[in-house]
């Protein structure tokens, strides 16, 4: 059924009862019709009813609707069976410009189950107006163009079909266009522009017109947009130069932007049509491009490149001057530039041959090098004479006319010189005359004429004891003057012996780096200085070789402890020492003789009772191991009293033994005749042992002051002939300094004697913050039994930076020596 369509609102027209429903039952299968943009809850047909089914049964099977699409448009009211629209249908997003458009649906009941097909047909409504893409429509158009020219616009959209699509356009009224619109092969609606009047951009410049477009749905809806027409000047005017041919004269030493003339051309036409743009024709020849260049916008005649009268004389220049218009109109201006000649050739230096590089043991005499001279000009300007600088070992030696041979002059060395760059300067006898430089660069080749060169002569090396086996021990460093085999350096160890061994037993070295490495872990009891003869050879022909000294100091380790020599005793019976019960304090009962096979700080023994430990009436003197009565012995004291004596030694970590001195206290036993008696004839005694100490160590001292006189003789006569003296562990130079500080300071003597041993140590600490101090230091080479040398620092500097002062003394013959210089005079 049909009903009239009435022209109130959309809203209106969903509810109005005029909407045609449309149903088809063909084998299983509905069909319904509606129109797009249907309110929620629109009624489109009566399933139960179109079916043949009741109600009842209808709600007995539960009965469902399945879409085939995405989105649910569609639901059944259950207690009518009603299909009723859901959403919002809208014909454009589902089915875009096709002019059907159907949804498919399938009915679903149960008990028994059964499937029917429905589909519904979406009918096109006109809520689309026309549009188009850009509001405003430029145009160009130019005066020139003959009437019937056609000019197609832009298409409107419209998204709905069928009569409510596009249906036509319209233009607003003018005499000069209108309107045509064509068909394309889709069927699309094509706007066209038509000239139908000749138009003239002077009268009017520009158009404004309004472009339509109008549906076929009713009420109908449009669309508009601006067409806006500009009307484009036509060029008919060419440039005219001012004069049709200028002559113009040019020295050939003009600079590059000479000004060579200015062109003025004139065009009648307005804007681009009258602004004159300027270039070299295309006629104009390649060496004329090479050599001047046109401004384009001024007309300036330039000069580009050098101008050489002997290239050219005169040269003919075409000159194009072209507007801008469209279509381009341009003229011609021409303009002959006449070339005045001068002295602007250099001379030309010609190298025929070059032999480099040159061996450096070449004789004098050698040809390296084979030139000519050429000069373009004539007369006196092309007469060219050929020099090189003073100075170097060559010289020029002229052949014939033009052409010159470079030869050797002198001898050559290339270590002191491995490349001459010769400047050969040749010069025309023009006014001014002219000149031309080229640098030969002569190379030299090398000769194996220098030795290998050690960085230093001899090299010294503290290594501590019980290194490990295979590490290294030093590197040393050679250079050599020459280049590539010449250079190439390997080293070795030439064969000599020290303590009756081998020297290749203890160490080896690495050919190729002059890396040296033990072999074997060194005890510095048993072995504390050996050295090490290094060769350094090339691999010339015949090979160069030098050698060097590597001095090897083993530096002590405290890996000995202390070891009891007096009294004799075994490690299972303790000391046995007896004293009288009568004795008094201060009483010497015994004294523990103790020595390390270490040297140096891991030497210096003390003696004390462990903590923890009852000494009971006796005590030990830290530094003599003298053990005394430390009060008068008394009744109620035991008879027996088993004293421990801890003796450590002074290094880091220190190490240490003990002994157990059993003392036996005897009721009338006879005093010793080596204990003190009288407190003050033993400090007379110790004071007369420090003067003879002082004394002794100032004559050491003058006999190293001369001993380093003799050495700084020997080092100046050395350094003569090597460039350089022995670096000792205590050098020349140091022990002066450090004994001129000794020699000035305010010094304090603290003595550790051993009444009848050696001294063990002595140390010297000025009165004041800013002076000196000097500590004891050992050589790596010195004896367990010798006290070598001070050492000095400041308060505040570490012992690892101090200076030594050599005092060289065996410490068994210092008393003695004492005594002989007793009574010298002068000493300090």
């Amino acid at each position: 059924m049909d009903c009239k369509r009435r022209t109130c609102s959309l809203q209106w027209q969903l509810l109005c009862c005029c909407f045609s429903y449309l149903w088809i039952f063909v084998n299983g299968q509905l069909k319904y019709s509606i129109p797009e943009e249907l309110s929620p809850g629109a009624f489109v047909g009566n399933i139960v009813k179109d079916l043949g089914l009741g109600a009842v049964k209808i709600s007995d099977r539960q009965l469902r609707v399945v879409t085939d699409s995405g989105k649910q448009y569609f639901q059944v009211d259950s207690t009518n069976g009603a299909l009723l629209v859901k959403d919002r249908i809208d014909r454009e997003l589902i089915c875009g410009f096709s002019l059907t458009c159907s949804l498919h649906l399938q009915l679903l009941l149960q008990n028994p189950l059964e499937l029917f097909r429905v589909v519904v047909e979406i009918t096109d409504v006109n809520d689309n107006a026309p549009q188009f893409l850009s509001k405003s429509l430029p145009l160009e158009i130019s005066e020139a163009a003959p009437m019937g020219s056609k000019f197609r616009l832009e298409i409107a959209q419209d998204l709905d079909v069928g009569s409510n699509g596009l249906r036509s356009y319209s233009l607003s009224a003018n005499e000069h266009f209108a309107l045509n619109v064509e068909i394309g092969d889709d069927g699309s609606k094509i706007p066209e522009l038509v000239i139908q009047k000749a138009l003239d951009r002077e009268k009017h410049a520009a158009f404004s017109l309004l472009l339509t477009a109008l549906d076929g749905g009713k009420p109908e809806k449009s669309g508009t947009a601006t067409v806006s027409i500009s009307i484009l000047d036509v060029n008919d005017n060419t440039p005219v130069c001012e004069q049709k041919l200028k002559r113009v004269r040019l020295a050939e030493n003009s600079p590059a932007g000479t000004l060579v003339l200015r062109l003025n051309a004139s065009d009648m036409d307005a804007g681009d049509n009258g602004q004159v743009s300027y270039a070299l024709s295309k006629h104009t020849t390649e060496s004329v491009r090479q050599l001047f260049e046109v401004d384009p916008k001024t007309g300036e005649i330039r000069v580009k490149d050098v101008i050489d009268f002997e290239a050219g004389v005169a040269y003919d220049i075409n000159v194009q001057a072209r507007d801008k218009g469209t279509p381009a109109l341009e003229g011609h201006c021409n303009v002959k530039v006449e070339i005045i000649d001068v002295n602007d050739n250099e001379p030309e230096v010609i190298l025929t041959s070059l032999s480099s590089p040159v061996s450096e043991n070449a004789v004098p005499g050698t040809v390296i090098a084979l030139i000519s001279v050429r000069d373009p000009d004539s007369g006196p300007n092309g007469e060219v004479h050929l020099r090189i600088p003073p100075g170097v070992p060559f010289k020029l030696r002229s052949s014939f006319e033009n052409h010159y041979s470079l030869v050797t002059d002198g001898p050559l060395d290339r270590e002191e010189q491995n490349e001459y760059n010769i400047t050969v300067t040749a010069t025309d006898s023009g006014s001014p005359p002219l000149s031309t430089k080229i640098i030969l660069p002569v190379n030299l080749s090398d000769v194996n004429d220098n030795a290998p060169v050690f960085s230093q002569p001899a090299y010294t090396i503290h290594l501590k004891e019980n290194n490990l086996p295979g590490s290294l021990i030093c590197t040393v460093s050679a250079s050599d003057a020459d280049l590539d085999k010449n250079a190439q350096l390997s080293f070795s160890i030439l064969d000599s012996t020290t303590h009756e061994t081998s020297v290749s037993s203890f160490v080896y070295i690495n050919s190729e780096n002059g890396n040296i490495y033990a072999m074997r872990s060194f005890d510095y009891e048993q072995i504390n200085l050996f050295q090490i003869h290094v060769q350094v050879k090339d691999a010339g022909s015949p090979a160069l070789s030098s050698n060097a000294t590597v001095n090897v100091f083993i530096l002590d380790q405290n890996d000995n402890a202390p070891e009891v020599v007096y009294p004799h005793h075994s490690d299972e019976t303790p000391l046995q020492q007896t004293v009288p019960r009568s004795a008094d304090a201060g009483y010497l009962v015994t004294k523990i003789v103790a020595v390390d096979a270490d040297s140096g700080h891991n030497a210096w023994l003390s003696y004390s009772i462990p903590k923890g430990k009852d000494g009971g009436p006796f005590q030990v003197a830290a530094y003599t191991g003298e053990i005394r009565t430390s009060r008068p012995l008394q009744e109620v004291d035991t008879n027996v009293h088993n004293v421990v004596i801890v003796i450590r030694d002074n290094g880091q970590p220190s190490l240490s033994t003990s002994v157990t001195v059993r003392i036996t206290v005897e009721e009338n036993g006879p005093e010793r005749s080596y204990e003190f008696k009288d407190s003050t004839a033993k400090q007379k005694n110790i004071s007369n042992l420090t003067l003879y100490l002082i004394i002794a160590l100032a004559s050491v001292s003058l006999v190293s002051f001369l001993t380093f006189v003799i050495l700084l003789v020997k080092c100046l006569r050395h350094s003569g002939s090597h460039g350089s003296c022995f670096d000792s562990c205590c050098s020349s130079r140091k022990t002066l300094r450090s004994r001129e500080a000794f020699q000035r300071s305010q010094k304090n003597l603290h003595l550790q004697l051993n009444p009848d041993g050696p001294i063990k140590y002595v140390e010297v600490v000025s009165g004041t913050m800013d002076s000196q101090c000097y500590r004891p230091c050992f050589s790596p080479v010195s004896d367990r039994s010798d006290f070598m040398f001070f050492q000095t620092c400041s308060p505040s500097t570490p012992m690892g930076n101090t200076n030594p002062i050599d005092i060289s003394v065996s410490s068994n013959n210092l008393i003695n020596t004492a005594n002989e210089v007793r009574n010298m005079s002068g000493c300090v």
